[in-house]
C-alpha cells in the first residue's frame, strides 16, 4: 500500500540544543516511514549530537558545513533545497531562528533553507526567556508571515533549571505536524469526515461505570488515515488515553447518549461518518447520585437499551443525503459474517469492517487487527493480520473512492 510518506524528501535540518537528541527519534520514525531523509546539522548541533548518529537512524549522509566546501561545494545546498518536498529545522535555536528571518546565510542550513521552495515547519527550543524575548518573537512573527510553520514550543522543564515554554515538542508531535502539511491538497480536500473512537462509559453511581475493553486504537488510526487524506476530521472520542491526532477536532465524551447527540450535531456537513467505537448496548436505568456503599447489600442494577446512533443514521439516511457514506464496525465473538451482513442490512450502512475479538492479535488493546470488509452489494474483503494503521488505510481507501464516485454521479 501506498502511503502518504512514500516518495518524499524531507531535509531535517538540527541546530545547537540539547533538544538535538530528539532528533534521532525523530529521524528514525522518518526513516521507518519510508521517508527519504537529509540531515543538515549546524556545527553548533555536532556539540551535541554527531552526524553519524543521525546518518544511521536516517539511513541517509548527515551533512556538515564541511561538506559546503567539499567537492560538490557551490551546488549542494542548491541539490538539497530542490529535492527536499519538505524542510524541517528541529531544534531551532534562538540564533538560527534570528539568521532565519534576516535571511543570513552563514551555513550549510541556513544557505539551503534560502534556497528552499519547500513547505517549512520550524521546531524552537531555547530558555524561556530567550523565547518571551521581543527579538525572538519577532523574529517568529516575521517567518510566520513568510509562510514558515511554527510548532511549539512546549512548557516544561528546561535545561536551565527553571519551568516555563521552551521545549521543543516531542517527535511524535512534530511528525504529526509534518503529517498535515504533506496532506494538503490529498484527494478528501475540503471533505469532512467524522469518526468515533473508544468505548462508552454508562454511569451506576458517581464512582463506578459500565464500559468495555475497546482502546481506541483503530479509531484514532483511522482519524489519521483520513488526514493524511487531506480531510477534514472531526474525531468524537470516548474516553482514552490516547492523543488526537495534530489537525483533528476532537470532541470528547463519555456515555452513549453524548455520543449520539455529538455525531446528530456534526453529521449534518459531513461527508462520511466511520463509527469505530464500542458504544455501550446498555445502561443502568436509574444511576444513582450518591456511591453505592457495599454495607447495603449487593445492588441490583437494571439496564436498559442505549440509543442506537447508527439506527439514527440510517432512518435520517432516507430524507436526506448527508452523510454520504456510512461505515460501521463488527467486533464478533461468534457468528462474524452473519451478524456483520445482519448489521449491514439493518443501518443501510456503506460498508462494514468485521473482526473476531476472540483472537489474541486482534481486536481489543492490540495493535494489529484481522478484518473482513463487506460492502453493501455483497462483496467480501478478507485480510490477513495487519497492524491497525494498515487496517485504517484500506478502510480510508474504500471511503474515498465511495465519496469521490458519489460526487461524480450528483
Amino acid at each position: 500500500m501506498k502511503t502518504l510518506f512514500d516518495d518524499k524528501q524531507i531535509l531535517l535540518g538540527v541546530t545547537g540544543s540539547i533538544a538535538s537528541y530528539k532528533t534521532a527519534e525523530l529521524a528514525s520514525r522518518l526513516s521507518q516511514l519510508r521517508t527519504k531523509v537529509d540531515v543538515v546539522l549546524t556545527q553548533a548541533a555536532q556539540q551535541f549530537i554527531t552526524p553519524l548518529t543521525l546518518q544511521s537512524v536516517a539511513g541517509s549522509k548527515a551533512y556538515t558545513d564541511s561538506d559546503l566546501w567539499g567537492d560538490e561545494g557551490h551546488v549542494l545546498h542548491i541539490n538539497l533545497a530542490k529535492k527536499a518536498d519538505m524542510l524541517v529545522v528541529a531544534p531551532a535555536t534562538a540564533n538560527t531562528i534570528s539568521k532565519l528571518a534576516y535571511g543570513l546565510a552563514d551555513n550549510l542550513l541556513t544557505i539551503t533553507v534560502l534556497a528552499a521552495g519547500c513547505p517549512i515547519i520550524i521546531a524552537p527550543a531555547m530558555d524561556g526567556r530567550m523565547y518571551s524575548h521581543p527579538a525572538t518573537q519577532v523574529n517568529l512573527e516575521t517567518l510566520r508571515q513568510r509562510g514558515v510553520k511554527v510548532v511549539g514550543p512546549a512548557e516544561g522543564h528546561l535545561a536551565s533549571g527553571i519551568v516555563g515554554k521552551g521545549r521543543m515538542l516531542e517527535p511524535l508531535e512534530i511528525l504529526g505536524h509534518i503529517r498535515q502539511e504533506l496532506s494538503r491538497g490529498g484527494p478528501l480536500k475540503d471533505r469532512k469526515i467524522i469518526v468515533t473512537a473508544g468505548g462508552t462509559q454508562e454511569a451506576i453511581d458517581p464512582v463506578r461505570y459500565i464500559t468495555n475493553r475497546s482502546s481506541g486504537k483503530q479509531g484514532y488510526a483511522l482519524a489519521q488515515a483520513a488526514l493524511d487524506l487531506g480531510a477534514q476530521v472531526t474525531l468524537i472520542s470516548a474516553q482514552t488515553c490516547m492523543k488526537p491526532p495534530i489537525g483533528a477536532d476532537c470532541i470528547n465524551v463519555r456515555s452513549a447518549l453524548e455520543m449520539h447527540d455529538a455525531v446528530s450535531a456534526e453529521i449534518l456537513d459531513a461527508d462520511a461518518l466511520v463509527m469505530a467505537a464500542a458504544v455501550a448496548d446498555f445502561a443502568p436505568t436509574q444511576p444513582t447520585n450518591e456511591k453505592i456503599k457495599k454495607e447495603h447489600g449487593v445492588p441490583v442494577i437494571k439496564l436498559t437499551p442505549t440509543v442506537d446512533i447508527l439506527q439514527m443514521i440510517a432512518d435520517s439516511k432516507s430524507s436526506t443525503s448527508i452523510p454520504f457514506v456510512t461505515v460501521g464496525f463488527a467486533a464478533e465473538s461468534s457468528g462474524l459474517l452473519e451478524n456483520a451482513q445482519r448489521k449491514l442490512r439493518e443501518k443501510k450502512l456503506d460498508m462494514i469492517v468485521a473482526n473476531d475479538i476472540t483472537q489474541p492479535d486482534a481486536g481489543f488493546e492490540v495493535d494489529t487487527n484481522r478484518v473482513t470488509i463487506i460492502h453493501a452489494d455483497g462483496q467480501l474483503e478478507e485480510f490477513q493480520l495487519m497492524s491497525k494503521d494498515q487496517v485504517a488505510q484500506i478502510v480510508m481507501e474504500r471511503v474515498t473512492k465511495f465519496i469521490l464516485e458519489r460526487n461524480d454521479n450528483r
